[in-house]
């Protein structure tokens, strides 16, 4: 695929995933939030797991956001090497922050 093609399509697929990485963080959280769970009750091993999923997992929404963002830094080949980089970044990051918060809830007490 040469640069031009693959800058395009990420920048598609970029803004796509963005916009399920950020709604299924949201749904996610609203969840955990209105049912009464908070990070606070997470013994001090898992609430660093936690917040340190959460770090990675909001990092990775940005990084898949600026992917899908239609600026060419300086031209296309370099765009091509770093959008490309960062989306397979943020996607890595998305998936291990997301599994790194599920166990420290799935481990956590039960909220009541």
């Amino acid at each position: 695929m040469t640069p031009e093609k693959n800058v395009q399509r990420i920048m598609w697929t970029g803004t796509a995933w963005f916009i399920g990485a950020a709604a299924t963080t949201a749904v996610f959280l609203a969840v955990m939030l209105s049912s009464g769970w908070r990070p606070g009750i997470l013994p001090p091993f898992l609430g660093f797991v936690w917040w340190f999923g959460s770090v990675l997992t909001a990092l990775a929404i940005g990084l898949i956001g600026w992917s899908g963002c239609p600026i060419l830094e300086v031209n296309v080949p370099i765009a091509d090497r770093n959008k490309t980089r960062t989306m397979q970044v943020g996607t890595l990051f998305y998936i291990v922050g997301g599994v790194l918060c599920v166990f420290a809830v799935m481990q956590g007490p039960v909220a009541h």
